[in-house]
């Protein structure tokens, strides 16, 4: 018997649409990301309301936290970043002699080398502004 035979009865296949597979860009990624690890415990509630599964919200945040030390694969990938204000200029060297003289009020002043320390003196001039 030839069970390779073509057989002449038509067979029905039907299609079930399960929906559409959805593309996240990396900046979505990002701000979802970043939503979930503003508050504690918000993971749940970031993934419903994006309408995705904990395990991917999960997997995303892996893909932003550190890499391990000593990982072999460079991959590119997330980096969190925080921003901070900006740094204060760096102080150029006072000069080493001479002399300042700051007046207070009428009746007050102080006089310093040029070579005072700044952090010190602020806190004297600070005491002294109270009086």
């Amino acid at each position: 018997m030839d069970s390779h035979k073509r057989s002449t009865q038509l067979e029905r296949l039907e299609v079930v649409e399960t929906g559409r597979r959805r593309r996240w860009s990396n900046d979505e990624k990002l701000r979802i990301v970043t939503e979930s690890f503003e508050a504690l415990r918000a993971i749940s509630s970031t993934a419903r309301r994006y309408g995705i599964s904990r395990s991917l919200l999960m997997t995303w945040r892996r893909s932003f936290g550190p890499k391990p030390i000593g990982s072999q694969s460079e991959k590119s990938g997330f980096a969190r970043v925080v921003l901070a204000a900006e740094a204060e200029p760096a102080v150029a060297a006072a000069p080493t002699k001479g002399q300042m003289v700051i007046v207070i009020g009428r009746d007050r002043r102080v006089i310093v080398d040029a070579g005072v320390d700044a952090a010190a003196l602020a806190r004297v001039l600070q005491v002294l502004e109270r009086r």
